[in-house]
């Protein structure tokens, strides 16, 4: 056994070095240009063409796999369409890699000194297909969709200039820097493979630009695009406190890694939610009324704040299992409990301390994310680290039993972690030392570099230290590969506050509840109930799960009336400290039978309660930066 693994282990190592060494170091000779037209908005077909400088021989064009920001290999091959090779004006053909589908090999003929391709990308125009990513009113291009490689060099190597025309009379917005803009028809100026496809850009019918810092030296806007004009009004008040986020960040980093940043917010009940950073822009896009309702969709303010911390946190600091040379090589992704864990933590806290969403609103939040991982009971097999590779197991695809399996925990969870961390600093240092200073000293190194900066765990645990001595590898490691019981919660009574249940909801997670158009029971029942009956969320080993429910059940009544949310909670409240069960009719296939649900607890909502005699480090936390 020892001897097999020593000779597969020599077998990868041989197998990485190989892949290393087929990588030149050398820029790719010649400039590709790249011309997309995205003009088609009624089929939400973009026609792609590429110019590719080649010599003569083996040429093989890679399809990114990898994209950027989402952690796994995603590429949408998938909509990839309407294939063609030429040179000279001459079709030549082409094979697809029989082990590596992304692969597409051609022979260049004798003489030649280009290639051209032309393809197809055929976006999704239903939600089942995928993201929709062009509507008849916006257009977001993400170019990792949009852009074959040649193989065998680094991405940050290869020069590409990009073309897009966009359908006539739309304006856009994105992080590229314009050479000539003719009409509909922009060309971008030259740039490097890496750069390009982590500049992506949304284009709309109705758009608006907001700066977010007049009058600076390193510019930040937010550029709008919406389902109508309506949807982009914007008071002075509600841009108040997206101007004051940059001004926060920067107290908190100290730092600035890009040339300029651009928000990219697309406010559409048709173009598709997305939250991704990069590393001078970030995608967002959210349902309609994040202005027109502003007081409503108060939760969806978190988004921007978590999207800007991760130009420090994942764009210019990486972890160094993320520096590979192109799209094609697997990513390494065991610190992103770090990468999008503490980027979590501080969206969260620049969130409350910019006033986007109110400090005693972000508490709430923190109280559902508290108990929502405290009954995780996949934490009894599956630690915390293991969460990382989900998106690559998964592929964020749905699962049939979250509550067992486990998804990207490492997100909310990493963000206990990190106010656990914070709060410790400030305990062992009586005050005088935070986070904060974390922060400062291991993002907001080398001021002015937009150039990728990697680390590893050793790094943050010195970068810790640094800040303030203490145990932090054996702190980190017990937290990450742990098995509980229960969530990481010592950082929540450190900062004088402790997770509880009440038969009553805060206002704000009814709000919340609301908009995700379900009834959450899951601490009471173990599960929640969507808008059309659809019973989901469950809790492993939970009431409804002990009582043999599963997904793809419809609840029709309660005690013999049909099923209305107020309906179930007045059962389950008249049920407390009682000895007749709750009895559901739910519907799974063409199936029919009554549930007899044992459970007499009362409704269960989580909060948070000050511990009385402690110090509240949670409100010091929240406090805006002088």
């Amino acid at each position: 056994m020892t001897l097999t693994r020593a000779v597969l282990a020599a077998v990868l190592a041989t197998a990485f070095s190989a892949q290393a060494a087929s990588i030149s170091e050398q820029p790719y000779p010649g400039t590709i240009v790249l011309k997309v037209d995205a003009t088609n908005n009624a089929q939400q077909i973009f026609r792609v063409q590429q110019h590719i400088p080649a010599k003569a021989g083996k040429l093989t064009l890679l399809y990114p796999q990898w994209v950027v920001a989402n952690h796994g290999p995603s590429g949408a091959i998938n909509q990839f369409a309407g294939f063609k090779v030429s040179s000279g004006g001459k079709a030549l053909e082409w094979k697809r890699d029989p082990l590596n589908v992304f692969a597409f090999n051609i022979e260049v003929p004798k003489g030649a000194d280009a290639v051209d391709v032309a393809f197809d990308l055929v976006s999704p125009v239903e939600t089942n297909q995928g993201r929709i990513t062009f509507t008849n009113d916006i257009l977001g291009v993400q170019w990792q969709s949009l852009a074959l490689y040649p193989a065998g060099y680094r991405s940050r190597n290869i020069t590409v200039q990009p073309n897009l025309t966009v359908p006539h009379g739309w304006q856009f917005g994105s992080a590229l820097e314009v050479a000539e803009q003719q009409g509909d028809a922009v060309a971008f100026k030259p740039l490097d493979l890496e750069t390009l496809l982590d500049s992506p850009l949304f284009a709309g019918r109705y758009f608006r630009r907001i700066d977010l810092d007049p009058g600076a030296k390193i510019p930040v806007h937010l550029n709008l695009v919406a389902d109508s004009a309506e949807q982009l009004e914007a008071t002075p008040e509600q841009i108040a406190p997206h101007r004051e986020l940059i001004q926060q960040a920067y107290k908190l980093f100290q730092s600035q890694h890009y040339k300029h940043y651009d928000f990219l917010l697309g406010i559409s009940d048709e173009f598709g939610g997305i939250g991704r950073e990069h590393h001078q822009s970030s995608e967002n896009g959210v349902k309609l009324g994040y202005f027109a309702e502003w007081k409503k969709y108060e939760a969806r303010r978190e988004l921007l704040p978590h999207e800007f911390t991760h130009s420090w946190n994942g764009k210019f600091r990486r972890p160094d299992g993320q520096d590979v040379p192109n799209f094609n090589t697997a990513l390494d992704n065991s610190l992103l409990w770090v990468y999008e864990g503490q980027t979590q933590y501080w969206g969260a806290v620049l969130a409350a301390r910019s006033g986007l969403i109110a400090p005693e609103h972000t508490r709430d939040q923190l109280a559902a994310t508290a108990a929502k991982l405290d009954n995780v009971q996949g934490r009894a097999w599956r630690a915390l680290q293991d969460t990382t590779y989900d998106p690559i197991i998964n592929a964020r695809r749905p699962q049939v039993w979250n509550n067992w399996q486990r998804a990207e925990d490492y997100y909310q969870e990493g963000q206990l972690i990190w106010l656990d961390a914070d709060t410790k600093i400030r305990e062992l240092s009586n005050g005088k030392r935070s986070l904060n200073d974390f922060a400062r000293d291991f993002f907001g190194v080398d001021n002015g570099v937009n150039v990728a900066k990697f680390y590893s765990f050793d790094d943050v645990v010195k970068a810790l230290n640094k800040v303030q001595p203490y145990g932090w590898a054996d702190f980190l490691r017990s937290r990450v590969d742990g098995h509980g019981p229960g969530a990481p919660l010592d950082g929540l009574a450190r900062a004088g506050w402790k997770l509880v249940y009440s038969d009553k909801q805060t206002e704000f997670l009814k709000a919340q509840e609301d908009l995700s158009k379900s009834a959450n029971f899951q601490y009471s029942l173990g599960f929640s109930v969507s808008s059309e009956g659809k019973l989901e969320a469950f809790v492993w080993d939970g009431v409804g799960f002990k009582a043999g429910l599963s997904g793809n059940t419809t609840l029709l009544a309660v005690n013999g009336q049909a099923y209305k949310p107020e309906l179930l909670r007045t059962a389950v409240t008249a049920a407390k400290g009682g000895k007749e069960p709750i009895n559901l009719l739910v519907k799974k296939g063409n199936q029919y039978r009554t549930v007899a649900l044992d459970y007499h607890d009362g409704l269960k909502y989580p909060r948070l309660e000050r511990i009385d005699g402690t110090p509240d480090r949670l409100t010091d936390i929240l406090k805006p930066l002088p």
